[in-house]
């Protein structure tokens, strides 16, 4: 016989099992008792097997359902708590991390002023011992003007017919005090408007500086370059 599984809604239904009918045949039960009797405990004992079965089936259903699940469940908690975590964590290092990005922006900027300022600060050293150099060892040897003289006029194209040598009064005095013999082969000029150290040769032509201060401000130019430049 076919049986008909009926479901609906959220209530559970189970397939209707009809009892074994009573066969007489069995023991000799026929003639011993009531049939209807015999086969009512029939049914009766059937239907509480298959209760007991069912209860048991669905006992033990709910069993494995609930170990299945809270296996599940615990994995999914697991996967869960770890990204969480994960996550949580991801957020508390950067707020914790801020403050120190910050202290390192700033020791930084720090840092990059310190170093500029400290390649500034050399340039005017340099500068300043450069210039105490050259003022001294003109004090000394003011002839030395009269070298530059040489080799700004060995850089001519060609040699000019009148030449004058514009040099600061003092310097002028002394290098023909100290070098008259010198100071005889060049037309010395002196000029109030330069400071010691400073010269031009002035021909029929053209005028060349050829004192110290402009040397000094090209080389201190180049030196700034290289300083300052890779700051």
């Amino acid at each position: 016989m076919t049986v008909k599984v009926i479901r609906g809604g959220a209530r559970d239904w189970r397939p209707y099992r009809f009892p074994p009918r009573f066969s007489g045949a069995a023991s000799g039960a026929w003639q011993s008792g009531d049939p209807a009797e015999l086969q009512k405990a029939i049914a009766d004992g059937f239907q509480q097997g298959i209760d007991k079965g069912y209860r048991e089936g669905l006992e033990e259903g709910r069993a494995a359902g609930r170990e299945e699940g809270f296996q599940l469940g615990r994995q999914d908690g697991q996967r869960q708590g770890r990204e969480e975590g994960k996550a949580e964590g991801r957020r508390a290092f950067d707020a914790a991390a801020q403050p120190l990005e910050r202290l390192c922006e700033e020791f930084r900027r720090f840092a990059e002023g310190f170093e500029a300022t400290r390649r500034e600060q050399l340039l005017e050293l340099v500068q300043k011992v450069a210039r105490q150099v050259i003022r001294c060892e003109l004090t000394l040897h003011p002839t030395q003007l009269l070298s530059l003289a040489d080799e700004a006029l060995a850089a001519m194209p060609e040699q000019p017919e009148s030449l004058q040598l514009l040099l600061n009064p003092e310097e002028c005095t002394r290098i023909k005090e100290l070098a008259p013999e010198r100071a005889a082969a060049w037309r010395l000029v002196p000029d109030e408007r330069l400071a010691l150290g400073e010269c031009r040769v002035v021909t029929a032509h053209e005028e060349a500086d050829i004192g110290c201060q402009q040397r000094l401000d090209s080389c201190m130019d180049a030196l700034g370059s290289h300083l300052l430049g890779d700051a």
